[in-house]
């Protein structure tokens, strides 16, 4: 039974939202020779393969059999209708800032589609309506019959996702009507006096939130929140299967975060990307109604994870088995999960932290996680992709679904098309406004226009960021006009490696961050990790912001096993590893760098679309047990295994000795 003291809420109830409010990705022009030909790889390369492999492999067909368009039987996993709808998301972004008649005549050909298959009363499962007496493996005998595995209400919430997406970038209704009919069927059977139950996988509550947004009915914000109130509320809603059950991993509630009511809630575990969208939602539902106690929870969540759960890359999720979180400082490398979907659930926790707090640390593991853990997860060319993403490779251990590589599409591609809706929206962190400040939290070369109480002002950057670290901001005020600009002086930069102390800088450096406003050296007065900057601008005003980057050695804390011994490196807001590519002896699982090494920087432009390697003299233990003397390079983290499959290793032996702990995959772990 579930709890009678559940928060009922009323239609009265004073509904608020995030103080700190980004600046629209659709008003930021991404200008820079780092981010623009990524995202521009993405429009022309990303988003049309995922919309074809959509099709060749049946995802789009289920939708037409269900439509009763054409005759078949269901493809794929229960789950396959987001990656469809994850697409759609993807290309209104995309096609906001670059307007494509043919790519927007297909999607809307798609939508037609959808909204057929659409059953009379809202429902929209594909796995389910191509034919209900015979529905998917895992989707339940009937609705809502197996919500713990069935992603029914996860494919709501992508499908929510898209269809706001593409309202807002074409204006059409047509997705937005679909969505808003399942919502309301949603709505007439979930909640207090109906139906009890809340979704395996979470989602459905950052796609409610934002229908509620887009559409202002308060039933859709309530509804989410119910959803996270009545989770570890409900005796029996893990189902328990046998051992040998394809769905024998939700035997534990807390693979779902269903073992305890949110609000007692305080260690993240179970599954990483549920998790995140979770985290996520909670954040959405606190900043719209005011909720102060789930403000607290994700506060308290997010401790953990940064202080005992993440991965120097910002990847969450350390464990191959379940996907999941695992026990405090466990943080293995060569087994390390971190999936790609976890890293930008991560971005989508961290930056909706910092709209409810404004504080920079939210946005110092976001940069972290975008610069390393994510990218990493996307080829250079676009249509190759990593499910996890190790911080160790043996050249063997068939870590990425049965691969040692990048692989161009997945059973489940749950990744691709998450790279797929995040790129084009990534000019949406860069800038965000609270009153009359202006926060500048990420550096890349760009164009945006802010809005002052009717002063519009042109702000811009000129940066070669992550490369170097100068910075020139420009202001282009309409009039003059005073306001406070809060300039983000990166942890990294002030000799933090991430929030918590999990991990601290080995090496001291005396360089230290220096700012001028027109040409003015201006003393750091740093707040929250934000230099504040007030005064009457004009036209023409800059900010010159100096970031200086050594090579940093990082070292974790010692409960963290893995990496006794071993050090990481790390140049401005990029992790480095070591490939066997650009090893004497081609392996890199062998190396040592002492303490003492000297490594410099130098930019290769024949390398991974041109980058900055870090060189210099290591060792390696050769087999005979002598160590040798030979020439180091380091490349950044996201740029690896684009050479072919070998050893690779970011956590780095210090001594001979810490060469003796060599992990190893068991059985149980290939895959």
């Amino acid at each position: 039974m579930i709890l009678m003291t559940l928060l009922v809420m009323s239609a009265q109830t004073q509904l608020v939202d995030y103080p700190y409010v980004p600046v629209p990705f659709a008003q930021v022009q991404v200008e820079d020779e780092f981010w623009a030909p990524r995202i521009e790889t993405n429009r022309t390369v990303t988003i049309p393969f995922a919309f074809r492999k959509n099709e060749e492999t049946g995802r789009m067909d289920n939708f037409r059999i269900a439509a009763r368009l054409i005759e078949g039987t269901y493809r794929g996993k229960r789950y396959n209708d987001t990656d469809v709808y994850k697409v759609i998301e993807g290309a209104a972004y995309s096609l906001r800032q670059h307007p494509d008649p043919d790519l927007e005549g297909y999607i809307d050909g798609l939508i037609e589609v959808i909204a057929k298959a659409q059953e009379p009363d809202g429902y929209l499962f594909t796995a389910r309506t191509c034919d209900p007496n015979n529905p998917a493996p895992g989707a339940g005998p009937e609705r809502w019959s197996l919500l713990a595995v069935s992603h029914e209400l996860y494919n709501a919430g992508h499908m929510y996702e898209a269809a706001v997406a593409y309202f807002q970038a074409t204006g059409k209704r047509k997705l937005l009507d679909v969505a808003i009919k399942n919502a309301d069927l949603l709505d007439r059977t979930f909640g207090p006096g109906r139906r009890v139950g809340t979704p395996g996988h979470q989602e459905i509550e950052i796609g409610l939130a934002k229908l509620y947004r887009v559409t202002g009915e308060e039933k859709y914000l309530r509804l989410a929140r119910y959803f996270l109130d009545v989770r570890g509320r409900i005796e029996g809603y893990i189902p328990r299967y046998p051992t040998d059950s394809p769905w024998s991993v939700y035997n534990d509630p807390v693979q779902v975060q269903a073992h305890r009511p949110i609000l007692e809630q305080d260690e993240a575990v179970g599954h990483a990307v549920r998790a995140a969208y979770m985290f996520s939602g909670i954040a959405d539902v606190a900043a719209l109604m005011g909720s102060k106690d789930y403000v607290e929870t994700i506060d308290r969540l997010w401790d953990d994870v940064v202080g005992r759960k993440m991965y120097v890359t910002g990847g969450i999720g350390a464990l191959h088995s379940n996907e999941a979180f695992g026990q405090a400082y466990e943080l293995p490398n060569l087994t390390a999960y971190n999936e790609t979907c976890a890293a930008i659930g991560n971005v989508l926790w961290n930056h909706r932290l910092f709209l409810l707090h404004g504080d920079a640390k939210y946005i110092d593991v976001l940069e972290r996680t975008a610069y390393n853990g994510l990218l990493s997860g996307v080829s250079l060319s676009g249509n190759l992709f990593f499910y996890p993403n190790p911080l160790s490779s043996d050249g063997k251990f068939r870590f990425n679904q049965g691969s040692t590589e990048r692989s161009p599409w997945f059973e489940v591609a749950c990744c691709p098309g998450n790279i797929a809706r995040f790129l084009p929206s990534f000019s949406g962190y860069i800038y965000a406004q609270r009153g009359d400040t202006l926060y500048v939290n990420l550096f890349l070369s760009n164009r945006g226009e802010v809005d002052f109480d009717g002063h519009k002002v042109i702000v811009s950057q000129q940066t070669r960021y992550p490369w170097e670290g100068s910075v020139k901001i420009v202001l282009e005020p309409q009039t003059d006009c005073e306001f406070c600009l809060a300039v983000r002086i990166p942890g990294w930069a002030r000799g933090e490696v991430m929030p918590g102390g999990l991990y601290h800088f080995l090496d001291h450096s005396d360089t230290r961050p220096t700012i001028r406003v027109n040409g003015i050296e201006t003393t750091l007065d740093i707040s929250a990790g934000f230099m504040h900057v007030r005064r009457r601008w004009s036209r023409g005003d800059t900010i010159e912001l100096d970031l200086p980057m050594p090579i940093r050695r990082i070292v974790a804390d010692e409960r963290v096993r893995a990496n006794l011994g071993r050090a990481a490196l790390q140049r401005g807001p990029l992790v480095y590893c070591a490939e066997w590519r650009d090893q004497p002896g081609k392996r890199a699982l062998n190396l040592i760098l002492p303490d003492d090494a000297r490594l410099e920087p130098q930019w290769r432009s024949d390398l991974a679309g041109g980058i900055m390697t870090l060189q210099g003299r290591g060792q390696a233990l050769q087999d005979d047990g002598t160590l040798r003397e030979q020439d180091f390079v380091a490349i950044p983290y996201y740029a690896w295994a684009h050479r072919g499959p070998g050893e690779m290793a970011v956590w780095l032996a210090r001594d001979r000795q810490a060469l003796a702990h060599v992990e190893h995959a068991g059985p149980e772990q290939e895959q």
